[in-house]
């Protein structure tokens, strides 16, 4: 055994030690004796013996003694990295992460590298994945093969060298075109980025030079260049801007000027978004402004390629990294400026194991780095919209969108008492009808999938539920299957009443494919696209999917969530929500701030082109207060009144929360956990702490197990995690700690 980290007791241990973090559940570091060769340095991966097994751990500090006797410390069986992978900021970052998410560093450590890298294996290995464009292929462009011709001119556009990932993002069959392209010898491989084009500099000192002299050649509306001066002006070193632009504002131009400037001072990007979806979208921008190496990291992207990419970030080599959530901690070492888009978005918070928040790593990065932040949204989260009422961020605002377009016109549809047609309203289909007679594009916001979420027989009222959760089973009617949308188990689809032998069930309710029959046989003739998880399940399909719609192939689209988020489609002028209730009563306090967002997010998608969109609304509650906000198209007052309700109720971002989560194969031993841990905790929690429950959860049974939790909350942020840090260590050492599944969730969003 390795012992029982820095801190243990026994005969000392001098000379150099190691001092290595481990993924596993253990909150500390493990010291070990040097590995022979040359002392490793803090940041270099390590094989290691750990219990009976060998493992790859990270030096995190050297110290020059241990308090484990010398008899218990064993070495180190090899350094794999002659030069540090991370920086002393990227271990302070994964450091204070461990500390306030209050989770083992070894664990923290693991979920900031990749699969490959945590792995000891040597992602440089490969085939390869950097292209560059002959002279050849410079001067010509084949007439009868457009999709080649379309490729060499992104090349040009990109200074002549592209990576396989920034340009798999705009073409699907990319692999033929490259074969195709290099077999004539227009472009040549190589086994790593090529040297990029110099970035110029600014002709003149700071932002103001760069609105004169960008890339890109377009001219900047006042807001765009007022943020830019603003954002320019701040004092050098940290600081974090709360960017509200309205969806058509230009935010996205605001980002590329500020990377322009960071490239022009020799300093790398770091670019978050919240969906794969926009992350190609993004690429594809940043392929035709960006003459540097862009790196991109996500969850679609395969193990090897993403380990490339983290390799040339690290190495400085990718001078611009674009990636989702956990792209946040990839090592820069010349990090100069960080932006996140849509920071309001559920997705940038984690789920699972290590539930942190990019978008608050992302700000805390930047403070170690000493480099800005910009978080960018049309409907900034509360929790930032309170640090810039507080004056902790900077507050820019871009209220109109560019090119003096007008913001869409929102109705709302009341259906009370109408005849609805597979969920849609006979306004609803009028307007749809119009739009299309004027040539327009429709998109049909559902976000819900399948053909119906319920299935339920008429004679009995049998109805089927999943056997592993407390939810109903949707209905796929396309695959003809039942399934969990949170276990995913599936079964097949009953042809008579499980319970009673009468009739096949009955569909209830509305999904996505429901609403593409009803469509079909409405509107026959006019091409018509489904766009959500389901349809885009295969590699590619949603970059076509993408370009259909770009395009006007598809005049209607049916879309989910996934479609509200900071695309640009220049054809769309209708935009119709056919559900807009399901959270407006909902117990949890978020619900009606995602709702507005959400709201709002949509309908931004429409009218960004020539023509000017229109937005409609159903409702069975349209005197709602919430949507007096939503037609107005108004954000900044909701806020405000949200904020004070918060306020007055003592709810975050008023307070500050963390949630104990528990789950097991019974349904009593989480209750019996987390009032043990409450007792454990009511001891010292006084008048600063306060601990509500335990409860079940709002899903008390899910994937076969039991849940439970258990809310903290405080007045302070100190105060809570003050309290934390002796109330946490003492919860493993509960009798039922082995029993039950338990995660400790700071800053919750889905409280339920």
């Amino acid at each position: 055994m390795p012992g029982e980290g820095a801190g243990s007791t026994g005969d000392p241990c001098h000379g150099p030690i190691l001092r290595v973090a481990v993924d596993t559940p253990v909150a500390t570091l493990f010291d070990y004796l040097p590995p022979p060769g040359p002392l490793p340095s803090p940041g270099s991966r390590l094989r290691v013996p750990f219990a009976r097994r060998e493992t790859i751990g990270v030096v995190f500090e050297l110290a020059n003694h241990s308090g484990l006797g010398s008899e218990r410390l064993r070495p180190a069986l090899a350094c794999h990295d002659p030069q540090p992978l991370l920086g002393r900021a990227d271990l302070a970052l994964i450091a204070r992460a461990s500390a306030y998410y209050h989770h083992p560093i070894g664990e923290v450590l693991a979920t900031a590298l990749p699969a490959l890298v945590r792995q000891g294996r040597e992602p440089s290995a490969g085939t390869a994945r950097h292209w560059q464009l002959s002279a050849a292929g410079a001067a010509t462009r084949p007439g009868r093969a457009p999709r080649q011709s379309a490729v060499l001119d992104a090349f040009a556009a990109a200074g002549g060298c592209l990576s396989e990932d920034s340009l798999r993002a705009r073409f699907p069959d990319l692999p033929r075109l490259l074969r195709a392209l290099a077999a004539k010898g227009w472009v040549t491989a190589s086994e790593s980025a090529p040297a990029s084009p110099e970035v110029p500099g600014p002709p003149g000192d700071g932002i103001d030079a760069q609105i004169i002299d960008s890339t890109s050649g377009l001219l900047l509306s006042p807001d765009q260049q007022r943020v830019l001066e603003a954002v320019g002006a701040a004092p050098p070193g940290h600081s974090v801007h709360l960017l509200e632009g309205v969806t058509g504002s230009g935010k996205t131009e605001i980002y590329l000027r500020l990377i322009e400037t960071a490239l022009a001072e020799r300093r790398q990007s770091l670019l978050l978004v919240p969906e794969i979806a926009l992350s190609d979208q993004t690429l594809a921008t940043l392929a035709e402004r960006i003459r540097a190496p862009v790196a991109l990291l996500h969850s679609g992207v395969g193990d090897a390629d993403r380990a490339r990419a983290w390799m040339a970030a690290a190495r400085g080599e990718a001078r611009v990294v674009l990636g989702t959530r956990s792209a946040v901690w990839t090592p820069l070492p010349d990090l100069g400026l960080i932006v996140v888009d849509e920071e309001h978005d559920a997705s940038f918070k984690q789920g699972e194991g290590l539930r942190y928040s990019a978008r608050d790593v992302a700000v805390l990065r930047g403070h170690i780095a000493g480099v800005p932040v910009v978080l960018g949204s049309a409907t900034p989260s509360l929790e930032t919209w309170a640090n810039a009422r507080r004056g902790r961020y900077r507050h820019h605002r871009m209220p109109a969108r560019v090119v003096a377009r007008e913001a869409p016109a929102v109705e709302l549809a009341d259906i009370r008492g109408q005849v609805l047609d597979g969920g849609l309203g006979p306004r609803l289909l009028l307007t749809l009808a119009r739009t299309l007679t004027e040539g327009g594009q429709a998109l049909i916001f559902l976000n819900r999938r399948g053909y119906a979420p319920v299935l339920m027989c008429h004679a009995c009222g049998w109805s089927a539920t999943c056997p592993r959760c407390d939810t109903h089973l949707t209905w796929h009617r396309e695959a003809d299957h039942l399934r969990c949308h949170h276990c995913l188990s599936q079964r097949r689809t009953p042809q008579r009443c499980p319970q009673c032998g009468g009739e096949a069930p009955t569909a209830v309710g509305h999904g996505t494919e429901r609403l593409m029959e009803v469509l079909a046989r409405r509107f026959p003739d006019v091409p018509a696209l489904r766009v959500d998880t389901d349809s885009t399940r295969l590699a590619g399909r949603l970059a076509q999917s993408l370009a259909a719609i770009r395009s006007g192939a598809a005049r209607i689209l049916v879309g989910t969530q996934m479609l509200t988020k900071g695309h640009h489609f220049p054809g769309l002028t209708l935009v119709a929500v056919v559900d807009a209730d399901d959270r407006l009563y909902s117990p949890d306090f978020r619900a009606r701030e995602r709702l507005v967002q959400l709201l709002l997010q949509v309908s931004g998608r429409c009218g960004r082109g020539e023509h000017p969109g229109r937005v409609l609304i159903q409702t069975h509650h349209p005197d709602h207060a919430v949507f007096s906000h939503v037609l107005r198209g108004e954000y900044a007052p909701f806020a405000d009144a949200e904020l004070a309700e918060r306020e007055r109720l003592g709810l975050p971002p008023r307070t500050f929360a963390a949630l104990l989560r528990a789950e097991a194969m019974d349904a009593g031993t989480p209750l019996d956990f987390l009032e043990s841990a409450r007792q454990l905790g009511a001891v010292s929690s006084g008048q600063s702490v306060r601990l509500l429950g335990p409860i079940p959860s709002a899903m008390a049974r899910r994937a076969g197990r039991h849940r439970a939790q258990l809310w903290i909350e405080a007045d302070t942020r100190d105060a809570l995690h003050t309290w934390l840090r002796g109330w946490v260590p003492g919860i493993g050492q509960l009798a039922l700690a082995r029993k039950v599944r338990w995660v400790l969730d700071i800053d919750p969003q889905e409280v339920l």
